[in-house]
């Protein structure tokens, strides 16, 4: 891979190939868990890569078998006053909006432990592959504190208020099969398997499908899950209209009356 295909801080690691980006976070020797630095560090990155007309999608994954993110770093957290603890959970709430808001798809490839910030971290990303030694939960509340970095508000929308208040009052940590069942992760495979099974589905998007099509309609979904649903339905309008100003509609209208495949990469 060229040297300039290559990313490279202190606590992560990104590398872009056939328009897939693999974003690292790489502190294995602390189970990869979230400090002010790795998030700094990975805002910068993500901007990096947002900017880079190269990337047409991401995946997020942890070095190590053991973790994906454990968590956030807790010696950091401990001696942190009020006033630091609404900074870190301001900035790990901006950190993961940049990932609902990359235009391209974002795919957590969970290997191992993502717990707090982990799971908040693999629940900001639109797709979740699970190893099946992958283990997910909330347990802030046996530290004596409640999710900061976006748990209260995504992990409801996900699995359902009942079950989401259940694991964040518990902080029960639950297997991946667990997690699939009730709809955390979209897929579970064999263990050491999740980071090629993200970039398959990486790629399967990237090159068969229209890049600015899927970028409105992630927007549309992670848009509208903040509006009500008659001002979801508008901006689903909105959104759809403006695909039939871009090339991609005419040359994916083409390929399907000519029975053949879109080749969607020559307008990019």
């Amino acid at each position: 891979m060229d040297e300039d295909k290559k990313l490279v801080f202190e606590t992560l690691r990104a590398e872009i190939q056939e328009g897939v980006a693999v974003l690292t976070v790489d502190r294995p020797s602390a189970l990869n868990s979230l400090n002010s630095k790795v998030l700094e560090e990975m805002d910068r990155c993500l901007e990096a890569l947002a900017q880079d007309r190269r990337v047409a999608a991401l995946v997020i994954t942890g070095r190590g078998g053991r973790a994906f993110v454990a968590g956030a770093d807790i010696s950091e957290m401990a001696a942190m006053t009020e006033k630091q603890a609404r900074e870190f959970s301001d900035l790990g709430q901006r950190v993961f909006a940049r990932l609902r808001w990359f235009q391209g798809p974002v795919i957590a490839a969970v290997n191992g432990y993502a717990l707090g910030g982990g799971n908040e971290l693999a629940m900001a990303c639109d797709v979740r592959i699970a190893a099946q030694n992958a283990r997910f939960g909330q347990p802030e509340v046996g530290l004596g504190i409640t999710p900061g970095f976006g748990g209260t508000q995504i992990l409801p929308r996900l699995v359902g208020p009942v079950f989401a208040l259940e694991l964040i009052m518990t902080g029960r940590v639950i297997d991946a099969q667990e997690a699939f069942r009730v709809g955390l992760v979209h897929k579970v495979v064999p263990e050491g398997e999740a980071l090629k099974e993200s970039l398959e589905l990486a790629r399967e998007i990237t090159w068969g499908k229209s890049r600015f099509a899927v970028a409105q309609a992630k927007k549309a979904v992670w848009e509208g899950l903040s509006r009500s649903f008659q001002d979801g339905l508008f901006l689903e309008q909105r959104l759809f209209g403006e695909c039939f100003r871009h090339p991609d509609q005419e040359e994916g209208m083409e390929a399907f009356l000519e029975k053949r495949k879109p080749d969607f990469w020559r307008y990019r």
